[in-house]
């Protein structure tokens, strides 16, 4: 599958990425030893309903709530054994993260979700494998979470799958100059690992322009990316400055000089481009026209009954709601138990055939080409193609 050469990944995330709506179910603090009959299991979602990635929070909730719907029938249980949530906010902030789930550990919860932010999740997963506890992470794509222990799962996809995407759009990149321009944040270094790696592998020359998470002021960079002259800059972006970092390049003539690759954002970031939307190719992980699968199309269905817009990350909630439901299904709330059911556990999801690698718990998903259209004063995504999951698989965590 091919396109033009000019391009961009605003992969966001937090992922980056990848969260933000008031609890729909009561607090956890009762048992967590259920019977196959009976009792309750209780959750931890712990992700972020303030703060920067607080939009990217309230797609993952609105999803996961849909998806605990759909994957339970509307009961809310699981054969008999009811779901106990307590949705935490951690405000993107690691530290509030850990002692959110030190006290739902402390209170005997066996299973935590959610995490937007890469750096959220990263220290989330460090408490489950030291808690020896489950952990199904949500939008944040940092690559080093897969594999990284055995406690801890995805339930949308990483940076790695993102570069491979954009790499479908270009010829041959042997001999080519690659500049990463990020911020310079856990999703930030981990885009320009994976371009190294993965395009690097493929004969390009990677250097990267990192820019400081609280900058405001992107003319400087631009200008570095300018005089640095790659053949292809890709950009790897989240949160609210987007606008007007876009507006830099734009202003400063990179999008005109310089192929640019992005990923696309979610729909509130669709008009930041401005008149550069029609000089980009977008990868994208997900938006509601993306695919007319039949559990896409109920998805959807579920968070617009709810009074939702599906977006970017919804996906990710869905998946997670799914996942939980087979680990508690299969594992009865035994954490190891719980493990076992979802390695190689493979379902139908909004984004088709959907599958959980056993080795290191990366999840393997189709990704889409689309291209940014104006219609009735606004841009809208058209889907260019889909790329198959096995195309964009990551190379296995530890090979």
């Amino acid at each position: 599958m091919r396109a033009t050469k000019k391009l961009v990944l605003l992969a966001a995330l937090t992922a980056a990425a990848a969260v933000a709506l008031a609890a729909c179910a009561p607090t956890a603090s009762g048992d967590t030893n259920p019977s196959a009959s009976g009792g309750e299991v209780s959750v931890g979602v712990i992700t972020s309903e303030t703060g920067a990635l607080a939009g990217y929070g309230k797609q993952y909730l609105d999803a996961f709530k849909a998806g605990l719907d759909y994957a339970t029938d509307g009961t809310g249980a699981v054969d008999g054994t009811a779901l106990k949530i307590d949705y935490r906010d951690d405000a993107g902030d690691p530290d509030t993260a850990v002692t959110a789930a030190k006290d739902l550990i402390g209170k005997g919860t066996k299973i935590l979700m959610g995490s937007a932010s890469s750096g959220v999740a990263l220290a989330v997963a460090e408490q489950a494998a030291q808690n020896k506890v489950l952990f199904i992470s949500g939008p944040a794509a940092v690559d080093t979470l897969t594999g990284l222990n055995e406690y801890t799962f995805r339930s949308g996809r990483q940076s790695a799958q993102d570069v491979a995407t954009a790499g479908t759009f270009l010829d041959d990149i042997d001999g080519k100059k690659i500049t990463v321009f990020a911020q310079n944040t856990a999703f930030g270094q981990g885009n320009e690992a994976a371009v190294k790696a993965i395009l690097g592998a493929k004969g390009a020359t990677v250097d990267s322009v990192l820019v400081p998470e609280d900058a405001t002021e992107f003319t400087p960079f631009a200008q570095q990316i300018l005089s640095s002259k790659p053949d292809l800059v890709f950009v790897a972006w989240a949160g609210a400055t987007s606008g007007a970092m876009w507006q830099a390049l734009s202003q400063q003539g990179v999008l005109d000089e310089i192929p640019v690759v992005t990923g696309l954002g979610d729909s509130p970031t669709f008009d930041a481009y401005g008149e550069a939307s029609e000089k980009i190719n977008f990868l994208s992980h997900y938006f509601p026209g993306a695919n007319t699968d039949p559990v896409n199309e109920k998805m959807i269905s579920l968070i617009e009954k709810a009074g939702g817009t599906p977006d970017l990350f919804s996906p990710d909630g869905f998946n997670a709601a799914i996942m939980l439901v087979h680990a508690v299904k299969e594992g009865k709330g035994d954490v190891d138990a719980m493990v076992k059911a979802l390695e190689g556990f493979s379902f139908d999801g909004p984004k088709g055939k959907t599958a959980v690698r056993a080795s290191d718990h990366a999840l393997i998903q189709e990704m889409y080409q689309a291209k940014l259209v104006k219609k009735a004063g606004s841009y809208v995504p058209e889907l260019i193609g889909a790329v198959p999951a096995d195309e964009v698989a990551p190379a296995e965590a530890g090979k």
